[in-house]
């Protein structure tokens, strides 16, 4: 069978050039005569692996020297507790809430201290992104929180809210590498790789070198503080090593394809055809505001529960799989993150535009 166009959310697609060259190298890496999924993560060889995807992150995001990278385990939803254990020293900070990972998130810090819901887009099913520009900043909060790209309703934070000198502290698992993102804005950002860099099982912290300290909530255990990885250069246990591998490899795959600029560019140009036909479309919709759309995330319904269901089946026998949206909002999504290429969302499309045309709108 030929390859799908896989537009899931997460886990989701990689780019086809490096899983090719994982595939060469699953049963000898570069002459070692086993796999990286059988090495030891204590070998110079894997600590090379390490150091190298590290590095390449560095040079993609323009990283400075006075923030760490730490590769964890746990995904997004451990970094819900970690963040409040190792930063809410006064134990109050500011939440904006956008969307089902933004309210875990909150109530999460809630079980550690006070966690204020500073601003929401609930009221209108997390369709927008509230404005952001002066906002009711608590004066003894330790950071302001936000999920910048939100995978289930398709919004972005195209403008960063103004905290107001305040530590701001951003879940950036949807559009991690999207686009060019100046680091020296966040006290710490975040994101699980399973959906725009690597296979599922880990996340990626960057945090500023002065927020790592010794100074974490009475009871955090040993594993949840982050100067443990960071003195351990993210080895203090056995970490995702194949996981970082293959990061590593999206990376270079990265830096080959020109960098996050292009990047941004590419992503752009894949969206402003999905959305373009969405906004013509006399069948489908869009149910995003506009302004704060996504580029990695495009959800859209038809207005029938059943016409969306026999859409997602149809589109799935023509090979554009995994379209079926969020369980808690229904209607379709189509992740278009930086691996699937314009023609899959120009096949997308033209599917769109036959079904339309089958169903006499």
């Amino acid at each position: 069978m030929s390859r799908v166009y896989n537009f899931s959310a997460g886990p989701a697609v990689l780019p086809e050039e490096v899983l090719k060259e994982a595939a060469t190298e699953m049963l000898d890496y570069q002459g070692t005569g086993m796999s990286v999924m059988e090495m030891s993560h204590r070998s110079k060889v894997f600590e090379g692996i390490l150091n190298e995807a590290e590095q390449d992150l560095r040079d993609l995001m323009g990283i400075p020297d006075n923030y760490r990278v730490l590769f964890l385990q746990g995904g997004a939803h451990l970094q819900f507790a970690m963040i409040p254990m190792n930063l809410m020293k006064n134990r109050v900070a500011d939440y904006i809430v956008t969307g089902q990972w933004a309210k875990k998130a909150f109530n999460e810090a809630a079980i550690y201290g006070k966690a204020n819901k500073i601003a929401s887009s609930e009221d209108e099913t997390f369709s927008y992104i509230p404005d952001c520009s002066d906002l009711p900043i608590s004066p003894d909060a330790d950071y302001v929180y936000i999920c910048e790209n939100n995978t289930i309703y398709g919004t972005k934070f195209h403008t960063l809210p103004n905290t107001k000198g305040k530590l701001l502290v951003s879940d950036v698992s949807s559009c991690f590498l999207s686009e060019p993102v100046d680091v020296t804005k966040y006290g710490l950002l975040y994101g699980g790789v399973q959906k725009n860099i690597g296979p599922a099982g880990m996340v990626i912290a960057i945090i500023r070198e002065d927020l790592i300290t010794e100074d974490t909530l009475p009871g955090t255990p040993t594993y949840m503080k982050y100067k443990i990885h960071a003195d351990a250069n993210s080895l203090y246990n056995t970490p995702n090593a194949y996981c970082i591998y293959m990061c590593g490899k999206v990376f270079k795959w990265l830096k080959k394809m020109g960098g996050l600029e292009v990047m941004k560019a590419r992503n752009e140009e894949k969206a402003a055809v999905l959305y373009d036909f969405l906004d013509e479309s006399r069948l489908f919709k869009g149910t995003v505001r506009k302004e704060d759309r996504s580029l990695m995330n495009v959800p859209f319904v038809t207005g029938s529960t059943e016409l969306d269901a026999e859409f997602v089946k149809a589109a799935t026998e023509a090979g554009l799989v995994n379209l079926k949206g969020h369980r808690s909002v229904g209607g379709m999504r189509a992740s278009i993150y930086n691996a699937m290429p314009l023609e899959g969302v120009k096949a997308l499309v033209e599917f769109m535009k036959k079904f339309e045309e089958e169903h006499h709108v």
